[in-house]
């Protein structure tokens, strides 16, 4: 029997979003067999505890006997319950030095960890996530700050709109200047910024073209991999090689600066990958970018100037040209950073949605079923031990 507990969230700020929705916990229920679902209370997430009760499901302030638990962000030293199984993002595979304590907690409470950023298709794209509305909702932000800045035009925050269809409809009418956009990536988060660029009529040009002309409409320029990044001998590009080797390759995003007027920044970014830009290049006379929204949001990463995480009521900082120091946004003489760690916080109904119907059609059944090779290589820990392809958290995670 698969028990099931959903957690409450415990970090502060408080996170909304659900791994299952109360109609998906019915589902599961109704028509996989030995499956429980049962539900912590809480008073913070996007759905109720009435709604969980109305669908059926079972609430509860001890998730003792639950052989899986399921939570989003990072769970809080205190609440972790030894000897069980989590799931849920635990923000430790880059070392981030933030959440050691929580790693070396969870070892010594003989804790199993299957993080949701490792769970991967065999390409070693990501299987489940939140980046499609992270990319929504950071394309979003992105364009009213600029708007917000040049005073070309308003728009309202998305957290203020029931969903994400009636997001779509605040758009209508809205006619942008003729501005130049680069968005760089290629899985959700870039899908996600896709899809506003289309909603809001911004045309894709060329690489060659972009760097070439001017437009009298909105356009923006789709940059992946092949686009960004260059091996220092070969002068090619091998997704696979520069995965596993980025320091062997040169970033080719600097002549986009002096072209582009709003940066969305969608690409993966690890200590080894060159940045698209470094601070100095802040100070060039020809650096034309205006607003960065930085949705993969690394601090000191890809986008160097993103100096740390705003927040959801706060979202755009300013960082000055010359100083690199913090600003009030939309000032003279700086740039404007969107950068968010839990951007689809503002859809948290839509976005939890999505990502249950992830969960149930590539994870669960599997370890209902006793796991795979899927979940094997997503497993940090397995009763507190370190799994084979983790052991180079070995001294962060304090193991002797």
């Amino acid at each position: 029997m698969l028990v099931i507990g959903l957690i409450k969230e415990g970090k502060i700020p408080a996170d909304n979003r659900v791994a299952l929705t109360p109609s998906q916990c019915k589902w599961l229920i109704k028509n996989v067999p030995d499956v429980q679902v049962k539900v912590e209370h809480s008073p913070n997430r996007c759905y109720t505890d009435q709604e969980y009760a109305q669908a059926g499901v079972e609430l509860t302030h001890d998730l003792s006997d639950c052989n899986l638990l399921l939570g989003i962000k990072e769970v809080p030293v205190a609440q972790l319950i030894p000897n069980k199984r989590y799931m849920f993002f635990s923000h430790t595979k880059k070392l981030q030095p933030y959440n050691r304590g929580l790693m070396q907690a969870m070892v010594q409470k003989n804790i199993t960890l299957i993080d949701y950023e490792c769970l991967e298709h065999k390409d070693g794209q990501r299987i489940i996530g939140f980046g499609f509305f992270a990319g929504i909702v950071g394309a979003h932000n992105g364009i009213m700050a600029y708007g917000n800045r040049t005073g070309a035009f308003s728009l309202e925050r998305v957290h203020k709109i029931k969903d994400y269809r009636a997001l779509i409809h605040t758009y209508f009418g809205l006619k942008l200047p003729p501005i130049k956009i680069a968005v760089t990536g290629s899985g959700r988060v870039a899908h996600g910024i896709l899809e506003i660029m289309n909603l809001l009529d911004v045309q894709e040009v060329e690489p060659d073209e972009y760097l070439s002309k001017e437009f009298e409409y909105p356009v923006y320029v789709h940059l992946k991999g092949s686009n960004l990044y260059q091996h220092k001998t070969t002068q090619h590009y091998n997704r696979d090689h520069f995965h596993e080797h980025p320091e062997e390759y040169n970033c080719l995003f600097l002549p986009y600066c002096a072209h582009t007027d709003v940066l969305m920044n969608g690409i993966y970014w690890g200590n080894n990958v060159p940045r698209l830009f470094e601070m100095d290049d802040l100070k060039r006379p020809d650096f034309r970018i205006q607003t960065i929204a930085d949705i993969t949001d690394d601090k000191h990463g890809s986008v160097p100037c993103n100096l740390g995480d705003a927040t959801i009521e706060v979202p755009v900082y300013g960082v000055n040209l010359q100083t690199g120091d913090q600003t009030e946004p939309y000032m003279e003489g700086s740039i404007d950073i969107m950068a968010v760690g839990n951007l689809p916080n503002e859809l948290p109904r839509d976005a939890s949605r999505y990502f249950g119907e992830q969960l149930i059609k590539y994870i669960l059944d599997d370890i209902r079923k006793g796991g795979s090779n899927t979940i094997a290589n997503a497993t940090i820990l397995e009763n507190g031990k370190l799994t084979e392809p983790f052991h180079y958290l070995k001294d962060y995670a304090a193991i002797d």
